[in-house]
């Protein structure tokens, strides 16, 4: 009884599918679920203008347009990348490089420790001795790769010794 119902009304069923990707895209981090969404939704319609559309042929205009739609969608934001206010957002170690730090261990034959934040990191730069301050120019692997603190403004991060 129910499946009679939902045949009679597979082109409701197809937009309603769309309506709750499209709400899951919302709720789920991602710019994945609106482009089937989007697929479900020209499905939906197309079985509005065709409604002897058999099932299997609605399953493949379904994947036809996700494949199409995620194809677009992806060239889309290839070609028109979102700009974000904090672009280091998520890359951590980005956001500690140009920092001045010092030297808690002499960075003696190129490796040392240094303080940053709340702890000591293992660091690498030219020879220093404890108490030094240097500049973060890059972090590898956990380590801080430092450099002398030359003209430029160095940044300073909040917690830092100064």
């Amino acid at each position: 009884m129910i499946f009679e119902e939902i045949a009679q009304h597979l082109s409701a069923a197809w937009l309603a599918a769309a309506i709750l990707l499209g709400i899951a895209e919302l709720l789920i981090p991602g710019i994945f679920l609106i482009f089937l969404a989007v697929a479900a939704a020209i499905t939906g319609l197309a079985l509005l203008a065709l409604p002897e559309l058999p099932l299997i042929a609605q399953v493949g205009s379904f994947a036809a347009w996700s494949i199409v739609s995620v194809t677009v969608g992806r060239r889309w934001y290839r070609d028109y990348p979102l700009e974000t206010s904090d672009p280091m957002l998520n890359d951590r170690a980005a956001r500690v490089i140009g920092a001045t730090v010092v030297v808690a261990e002499p960075i003696v034959d190129g490796t040392g420790r240094a303080v940053l934040g709340d702890g000591t990191w293992p660091a690498t730069g030219p020879d220093a001795a404890a108490g030094t301050r240097m500049r973060i120019a890059a972090v590898e692997n956990g380590v801080l790769r430092l450099e002398p603190i030359g003209s430029a403004p160095a940044e300073q991060l909040p917690g830092q010794p100064g």
